[in-house]
């Protein structure tokens, strides 16, 4: 038996033992609350409390129900659900849907279905098909909510009037004649004060205004409403909280079958949506939230149904409204600084007090007052950003049908309509191609925009067999996706055209798409920002073809030209491509011209087509750059890459060390400062950024430099960055020299990076360098005039190579610090 093996006897007797190597068994764990949940618990009571019993106001459902609601979804979903810091409870979106049910099958009724509609999530939840529902269309949710929203602003502005709203809206639309001939007063003055108030309470300006901006708007709006209609002694027509003896609950459901089953589908669908894209934007704001992402986990879509299933079984047996999660009181959870699930459901528990303790102050609200709070959210869910996002993606008449149908004939036929109406868009964008040809300069383009099916073979062949045969053809291919018919067609009539002497490039979208056989040499499947050394597409040495290339009295390749005399660069990059390593056109060997030759034949073939009709716009129109762009010489920092811009965003000055010499200074350097004068006094630039980076030569240089020496262009450049030196601790640059004082705040320890120290000296001087520079470019007059009259902003920013990640320069109470972007906030 091993040593290692312990005997029987012994292994009975230790069996209870506390392991050698394990920490010490610890006791029950105390339940704990943070702080900032207790905090944030409070600020989401405060707006779900007038909420809740407005949404139950515009329902038709007894009031009490909205509290029940909101209890419930405050402690069961908060503690089941799994997404953290989303806030469930009776929510605008279900608003319509209820009050159809509650009119057509009665409250008790409608409580059953509710019971009904969280066992079909938790079914849902158990089949995990919870991510799946995210794939409804953006432009399908967003125009259900806008038409929910119109509905409930509707609905409720003949409260709001002082009447009673009708069951449709297009009854409410053809009553709101005779309601406004007979309006009441106090009801649309006690509606003005608090939509005034909504409005108003979050721009109140100076300080008092961020000190009083913390209470919610929504709770400030219903309490001074109430207020002011109490010391005015208006008799209007308010909240009423029967006993909770004589509340409501659920029974066994009566109806139709297929309408109940109706009825549970369209609670389901609409609950379910709404809390799983509620959830999915709440991770959003929490990736948001610097801090925050380490503590609190992705949400879990299928255990978030299981949750929102599991409270819609209680709420609805304890007589209670629809649950789904919130944004307005998921946003505010989020904001008030919320670290765990405890924050929600503090906030029921509050809401289960409120209900027992403050029923007294509750019936002095106006019902006017709710019904205002209520349409302004209604409103708010038609939102112009979702427009814009549908009307750019060309979604609009999904969003616009949708909205209709919902509008007009209900949420669950809306929602079919939409569905319907997005299929067949697909299945047109699918099957809509157009093929155009046109000859420029004896070159004969087939352009292909679509997707390229059998269903499109027809026009394709005909409009190829246009091209004469010999001719020069390139076919650009404008789509992402060919079918195997499509495909056999092009290459059927590539190869025939090519046997007749003419020549074809068929380009595509994707670097490198190319229609020929795996053999050819032009198969180059290498992307636009492949490295020169990485590329993959090296051809084996060739003789040039008969014909390529027409040899000169001094026997070497002349340029091909056009119709016109013109030197064309894609013929000259071609040839050097099957030129092999012997020979490239007055360079020798593959690090010399060979590779700028290839990639100016990739840049001829796969993206000049598509930025053709960009960069002539932008040479009629002139550059027009946002931003000047000022980074090092470094060939790893690629602005375009890192930044995601295209020709024209960026006017970019690089020099080694991302230097910026003082205005005036001997021996200055002026190309630096004509530069700037131009961006800001010409092109009118809105900020200028300076960009350092990891690994900089010009850092480790000024860090290895010694005093004295032979005077190099490289030194006497570098001078520039000896105040930069001057401040990093310990460094080894003049202590005298300018600008080391630590202006604007900067203290001896200089920026930092967020979330760890530098890595070296280099990395430190590297930060530093950027501070300087920003320094530098306020003392340039241009700028500073600029900056004083606020049309321009400065901007830091270091960009780690071996990382790929780039960090924007910010203040804290710590001094500077370099915050990773993903950890910004980016106001779009």
């Amino acid at each position: 038996m091993s040593a290692c093996v312990p005997a029987h006897a012994d292994s009975a007797r230790t069996e209870h033992v506390h392991p050698p190597h394990s920490p010490p068994p610890r006791g029950p764990r105390r339940f704990r609350v943070a702080g900032a949940d207790v905090s944030a618990s409070i600020a989401v009571f405060l707006i779900a409390l007038p909420l809740s019993l407005g949404i139950a106001l515009a329902t038709g459902a007894p009031l009490q129900a909205g509290l029940v609601a909101a209890a419930v979804g405050g402690i069961v979903a908060g503690r089941l659900g799994g997404c953290p810091l989303q806030v469930s409870g009776p929510a605008a979106g279900l608003t319509v849907v209820t009050a159809d049910l509650i009119q057509q099958y009665g409250w008790r009724t409608t409580c059953a279905i509710t019971v009904l509609a969280g066992l079909a999530q938790l079914g849902l939840g158990c089949l995990r098909v919870a991510r799946s529902a995210l794939a409804v269309s953006p432009a399908i949710v967003h125009g259900m909510l806008a038409g929910i929203g119109v509905t409930i602003a509707v609905a409720q502005l003949h409260i709001v009037l002082g009447g009673t709203p009708q069951s449709s809206v297009p009854d409410n639309l053809v009553a709101l004649p005779a309601q406004l001939a007979n309006l009441r007063p106090a009801d649309l003055a006690v509606s003005a004060l608090t939509l005034s108030l909504l409005s108003l309470w979050p721009r109140l300006p100076g300080r008092a205004g961020q000190l009083l901006g913390k209470l919610p708007a929504a709770l400030i709006a219903v309490a001074g409403a109430t207020a002011v209609a109490a010391v005015a002694g208006l008799r209007l027509p308010k909240v009423d909280l029967p006993s909770w003896s004589s509340h409501a609950l659920a029974t066994l459901p009566e109806g139709p079958v297929l309408g109940l089953v109706a009825a549970v589908l369209t609670t389901t669908l609409v609950c379910s949506v709404q809390s799983l894209l509620g959830a999915v934007a709440v991770d959003k704001l929490v990736a948001a939230r610097p801090g925050l992402t380490g503590r609190v986990k992705r949400s879990d879509l299928d255990r978030e149904l299981l949750g929102q299933g599991a409270a819609n079984i209680v709420s609805g047996s304890l007589g209670g409204l629809p649950i789904a999660g919130v944004a307005v009181r998921s946003t505010a959870n989020v904001a008030a600084g919320a670290v765990s699930r405890n924050s929600t459901m503090l906030h029921g528990g509050l809401v289960v007090i409120a209900a027992l303790l403050l029923v007294p102050a509750l019936e002095l609200i106006p019902l006017a007052s709710l019904a205002a709070l209520v349409m302004a959210v209604g409103l708010k869910m038609i939102s112009l950003n979702h427009i814009r996002t549908v009307t750019r993606h060309r979604e609009v008449l999904v969003y616009a049908v949708t909205t209709a149908g919902v509008v007009f004939l209900g949420v669950l036929e809306g929602v079919a309509l939409g569905i319907a109406v997005a299929v067949g868009v697909a299945l047109h964008r699918l099957t809509r191609t157009r093929i155009t040809h046109d000859e420029t300069e004896g070159v004969h383009h087939v352009h292909v925009r679509g997707q390229l099916t059998f269903l499109a073979v027809p026009r394709l062949s005909r409009v190829l067999h246009q091209v004469p045969h010999g001719a020069d053809a390139v076919v650009e291919l404008d789509g992402s996706f060919m079918d195997h018919a499509a495909f056999e067609t092009l290459q059927d009539w590539q190869k025939t055209h090519t046997a007749h002497g003419g020549a074809v490039d068929v380009t595509g979208r994707r670097p490198g798409t190319r229609i020929s056989e795996p053999a050819d040499t032009d198969n180059c499947r290498c992307r636009p920002w492949t490295p020169w050394r990485n590329h993959q597409c090296e051809r084996p040495p060739a003789a040039p073809p008969t014909g390529a290339a027409r040899p000169d009295s001094a026997g070497d390749t002349d340029a091909a030209t056009g119709a016109s005399g013109r030197t064309d660069l894609a013929g000259r990059a071609a040839q050097a491509d099957v030129a092999g390593p012997g020979r490239t056109e007055g360079t020798d060997g593959p690090g010399s011209g060979r590779e700028l030759a290839r990639g100016i034949s990739a840049f001829q073939r796969n993206t000049a087509p598509l930025m053709r009709g960009e960069l002539a716009r932008l040479a009629r129109e002139g550059q027009q750059p946002s931003q000047l762009f000022l980074t090092c010489a470094d060939s790893r920092v690629v602005t375009s890459m890192i930044t995601s811009s295209g020709p024209g965003d960026l006017f970019v000055v690089r020099n080694v060390g991302n230097l910026v010499p003082l205005p005036g200074e001997e021996g200055g350097d002026d190309s630096v400062a004509a530069a700037i004068e131009y961006a800001v006094e010409v092109l009118k630039v809105r900020s200028i950024t300076v960009c350092g980076h990891s690994g900089c030569g010009a850092m480790q240089a000024l860090l290895s430099t010694e005093p004295g020496g032979a005077q190099t262009p490289l030194r006497r450049w570098l001078r520039h960055g000896l105040p930069s030196l001057s401040r990093v601790p310990g460094g080894a640059g003049d202590a005298g020299a300018d600008g080391a004082d630590g202006a604007d705040g900067y203290t001896d320890a200089g920026p930092r990076l967020a979330g760890r120290p530098a890595a070296d000296t280099a990395e430190q001087l590297s930060l530093v360098n950027v501070v300087q520079q920003l320094e530098h470019l306020r003392a340039h007059e241009s700028v500073s005039r600029a900056l004083r009259a606020g049309d321009l902003e400065l901007h830091g920013m270091y960009f780690h190579v071996g990382e790929a990640q780039a960090y924007l320069l910010a203040e804290d109470d710590g001094g500077a610090v370099f915050r990773r972007v993903l950890e910004t906030d980016v106001t779009v």
